[in-house]
């Protein structure tokens, strides 16, 4: 049976589409207004040969059970060819919760690897140069503590930590409309990422001390342009706090990085990508005042999306992140980070994983589309969708700025009132059969979920018993006096206005858990409790 032609041509992001696009539908675009790559607006990339002088790089996201299993990945992935690592750590980890907790129960090395103690961090990256490699920490609420251990550990190993490199997550804005996974409310979290910026800016200058994530916004439904309109507005609520502790821009911004999803809507995400660039650079100058380049320099990571894979057809997954890679690099990723074709039903294996991180080396070394710098630019139809997106986010950053702020609208619950009505508009066209997906609403067979030869990882039991034991040992090993003063330094730290990465690293250090040091900051914090008003 023949398909009915569509009705409408519209991306996934609800941008129509005409039939064929001229010269006139990209007004004022020419080699002037696009610039050259490596300049502002830095439309063209942020660096003047993009991938002819370097590739991106390759950061494959891993953790799972032990820091044992975890290690031994990351020696593994290292083998392969990957280029940097990328810790992936449990749900207890991230609320800042021991594996004795009775909230962590059940959940230790489930969905990432279980970090609670200095030893963890020794054993995760045992046998790692940390001076050589650079790696991103997927973590929010507990930042400041997995980065103390981090470089508790490098400092033990010899490593300079000025000469560290890599990122900590640390973006809690996002959190509160689109993960879930915050401890303080608002205004602790922002201090904690504050003194993280100005700690790094003083002893890690090579560390990005966070990453402003669009990637879990728009996981939890939001459009494109959505994507990019919440993530800068957050962007713009941390510089705005940083420069009131009385940091200059140009002193912390060119330490700034981002994360961004990429979607299947090919044409689509390209320009997101570039259109970013242009709102960065936008951003910076006119509302901050930037004047070092290196601050309007839009550097991100990019995670294909793991909202478009399916437990239906499994094998589909390799396509549709092939595609979504190709859209990253076609885009100007800095970093890369592909899916493996079991996360619709699992953490990966080892050979899914492989198959993952060669799907970037195939596009890297094979198709011969990292010759030219912005390949697509110029194009009437790519540059179009470039200006719509750029235009639509802006005028979303202007509301939030009418509503009193990125803080404001989260309290009120409008981002998240917005996001969760673009997520059922999309899935009733997904339902409605408006969007396809393959295996799901269109091309279904009845062969299994799964094929019988494709093994899936399982977590056992014994690990959360394991992690139980291990840091039950680790606190009858400290100094109970140093433990003790470290963390009353750090409780009267938190009541006044010390730096609060600065005590976070000497409490780890006494032999601090991270659910101890969590604790800490929750009474003198508090916890968040979600906005219920939808």
């Amino acid at each position: 049976m023949a398909e009915v032609p569509k009705k409408e041509f519209v991306t996934r992001s609800g941008i129509p589409v005409k039939p064929v696009y001229r010269e006139t539908d990209a007004p004022g675009v020419n080699a002037q207004s696009l610039g050259e790559p490596g300049q502002a607006p830095f439309t063209r990339g942020v660096q003047k040969d993009m991938y002819r002088g370097r590739l991106w790089t390759m950061r494959q996201y891993a953790g799972f059970a032990t820091a044992e299993e975890s290690n031994k990945r990351y020696h593994y992935l290292l083998s392969q060819g990957t280029m940097g690592l990328s810790v992936a750590f449990d749900l207890p980890t991230q609320l800042g919760l021991d594996p004795d907790h009775p909230r962590a129960k059940g959940e230790v090395g489930k969905v990432g690897v279980s970090v609670s103690t200095l030893d963890d961090m020794r054993t995760l990256f045992r046998g790692i140069d940390l001076a050589k490699v650079s790696t991103s920490m997927t973590i929010n609420a507990t930042a400041g503590v997995l980065l103390g251990f981090y470089v508790a550990v490098a400092e033990e190993n010899g490593a300079k930590i000025s000469e560290l490199r890599g990122t900590v997550q640390n973006d809690v804005l996002k959190e509160y409309v689109a993960r879930g996974n915050y401890i303080y409310p608002p205004e602790g979290a922002i201090r904690l990422t504050t003194d993280m910026f100005a700690w790094c800016t003083q002893h890690v200058p090579k560390w990005n001390p966070i990453s402003i994530s669009g990637y879990h916004i728009r996981e939890a439904g939001s459009t494109a342009v959505q994507e990019l309109a919440f993530t800068f507005a957050n962007a713009i609520a941390y510089t705005e706090a940083t420069v009131k502790r009385g940091l200059g821009v140009d002193e912390f911004a060119g330490q700034l990085s981002f994360f961004f999803n990429v979607h299947n809507d090919f044409f689509e995400e390209v320009a997101k990508f570039r259109a970013a660039r242009r709102l960065w650079t936008r951003i910076m100058k006119d509302r901050f005042g930037a004047k070092d380049p290196r601050s309007c320099m839009l550097r991100f990571h990019t995670q294909t999306a793991g909202s478009t894979l399916t437990a239906q057809q499994p094998q589909n997954n390799v396509v549709r992140v092939t595609l979504q890679a190709l859209a990253a690099v076609l885009g100007g990723t800095q970093s890369l980070h592909t899916n493996s074709m079991d996360e619709a039903l699992a953490l990966p294996t080892e050979e899914t994983a492989r198959l993952a991180l060669r799907t970037q080396q195939l596009i890297a070394s094979e198709s011969n589309v990292t010759q030219a710098v912005d390949p697509l630019g110029g194009s009437w139809f790519v540059e179009n969708l470039t200006t719509e997106l750029e235009a639509r986010a802006w005028a979303m950053i202007e509301e939030i700025d009418r509503r009193g702020g990125v803080v404001k609208c989260i309290e009120t619950g409008y981002i998240q009132n917005e996001i969760a009505s673009s997520a059922y508009a999309d899935q009733r066209r997904i339902d409605h059969g408006e969007v396809k997906v393959v295996g799901v609403n269109c091309f279904q067979d009845d062969a299994q979920t799964v094929s019988s030869s494709m093994k899936l990882l399982k977590i056992a039991p014994e690990v959360e018993r394991a992690a139980v034991e291990k840091t039950r040992a680790y606190r009858t090993k400290r100094s109970d006096s140093t433990f003790k003063a470290s963390l009353l330094a750090l409780e009267e730290g938190a009541r006044g206005d010390l730096n609060l990465q600065q005590l976070i690293l000497a409490s780890v250090k006494a032999g601090g858990t991270l659910g101890e040091i969590s604790d800490v900051l929750r009474g003198v914090f508090g916890e968040y409790r979600e906005y219920a008003g939808f």
